[in-house]
């Protein structure tokens, strides 16, 4: 058990332990200095992908009227040909 967990992490837990309590004070002086909060950081990832779905919906629409402006084009060109068509 204890060879999978320090394969798992990538070396003992103990010392696991101790690198990731390093790093997380380092970040909370960096985040600190830089006046960053933890919820401040999730209020950007949300606002990053809140921007990024409305973005997705406005290209769909752009692309929706697109289409709409075509077919209003293609549509009775289409109609009118086959009705042609027919007549022959």
């Amino acid at each position: 058990m204890e060879n999978r967990l320090s394969q798992f992490l990538g070396d003992t837990p103990g010392r696991t332990l101790v690198k990731l309590a390093v790093i997380s004070f380092v970040v909370g002086i960096i985040m600190s200095a830089l006046n960053f909060t933890p919820i401040e950081l999730w209020y950007a990832i949300e606002d990053f992908f809140r921007k990024i779905y409305e973005l997705g919906f406005d290209a769909v629409w752009r692309i929706a009227r697109y289409f709409v402006w075509g077919a209003l084009f293609v549509v009775p060109v289409f109609v009118l040909l086959r009705l042609f068509r027919i007549g022959k």
